[in-house]
């Protein structure tokens, strides 16, 4: 019986030139990839997630997103320093709140087209099961 490592690999080797060449061109640079790379990290992380999705739907002070996620204050803060870092979300000062929202309407799509997708892909399994 074939191993699934057997199963995803060719049969012979034989690489396809004309592929190969229509790939190597666009290339991403790895600077390119390394900032890809962080910004699927800031995604990977459920608190993240779940700070994200609550700030596409509006403006959230650290003290809301704390009782909203049901965490410390410090920790809200230290993630959304991070999301700050990469650019994800940015501030506001009115007073003495600072108020944060989603500053990249790509991870916002990146995020929505995730949601999508489990949504999609939880009604096929539930048609499985039927």
């Amino acid at each position: 019986m074939a191993t699934q490592l057997q199963k995803d690999c060719c049969d012979e080797l034989s690489v396809h030139s004309d592929a190969v060449a229509d790939c190597m061109p666009t290339q991403l640079s790895e600077s390119a990839v390394q900032s890809l790379v962080d910004s699927f990290k800031a995604l990977a992380d459920p608190t993240r997630i779940r700070m994200l999705h609550n700030l596409t739907r509006r403006e959230l002070c650290v003290c809301d997103l704390a009782e909203v996620l049901g965490m410390t204050q410090s920790a809200v803060s230290h993630q959304l320093r991070y999301l700050r870092t990469l650019r994800i979300v940015k501030s506001r000062r009115d007073g003495n709140t600072v108020y944060y929202t989603c500053d990249d309407a790509h991870i916002v799509g990146l995020l929505q087209m995730g949601i999508d997708h489990i949504s999609h892909v939880e009604r096929d399994e539930e048609r499985v099961y039927e």
